[in-house]
C-alpha cells in the first residue's frame, strides 16, 4: 500500500479527520488508498499554538502522548489542487483544465493545519480511518510501500 510519512502533530489531525488536505511542494497523480505514517518528528512548540492544542486536547493527545513511528491511519487520496493566494490573501484550491477549472476556498482551521502558499499543492483526503492499534513502522521520503499484515 503507498504510505506518505508525515510530521506530528500533522499525522494524528489526519487521523482524527481534522486535517482533511495535506499541503505538498510536489503533486501527484496517484489516487486510491494511502497509509498515513507518523514520523519521528514532533513539532513540540506548534502543539502548543491554537488551534492545535485545542483539537488535540478534544481527542486526549498533547505533545507528550503523540504517536511516533507508527502508521496511524488509512484514507483515500482523491485529488490534487493547486493552490492560488488571492489579492485579499485568502487560498483557493484549483483544479481541472480553463474550460472546467474549480476553485474551492480553505477553511480558517484547515489554513492552520497546512502551508497554503501559493504555488504549492493540497492533497485531498477522505475516507479517512483512525487505527485503534498504530502499527510501527521505518518511515520514509516520498510515497513508499507498507505491506499491511492480514
Amino acid at each position: 500500500m503507498k504510505t506518505i510519512t508525515i510530521h506530528q502533530p500533522w499525522a494524528t489531525l489526519i487521523a482524527l479527520g481534522e486535517k482533511k488536505f495535506e499541503t505538498r511542494s510536489w503533486a501527484t497523480n496517484y489516487r486510491g488508498e494511502l497509509a498515513i505514517h507518523a514520523g519521528k518528528k514532533i513539532d513540540k512548540k506548534i502543539c502548543q499554538t491554537e488551534p492545535f492544542r485545542t483539537i488535540l486536547a478534544m481527542y486526549g493527545y498533547h505533545v507528550d502522548n503523540l504517536p511516533t513511528g507508527t502508521i496511524v491511519a488509512i484514507c483515500r487520496l482523491e485529488a490534487c489542487y493547486s493552490v492560488l493566494r488571492t489579492p485579499n490573501e485568502k487560498a483557493l484550491l484549483e483544479n481541472g483544465t480553463l474550460n472546467t477549472l474549480h476553485r474551492y476556498p480553505i477553511e480558517k482551521q484547515e489554513m492552520a493545519f497546512g502551508d497554503y502558499t501559493d504555488g504549492r499543492f493540497a492533497w485531498e483526503l477522505g475516507d479517512v480511518r483512525r487505527l485503534p492499534n498504530p502499527v510501527p513502522a521505518k518511515g520514509r521520503q516520498g510515497f513508499w510501500n507498507w505491506e499491511p499484515s492480514s
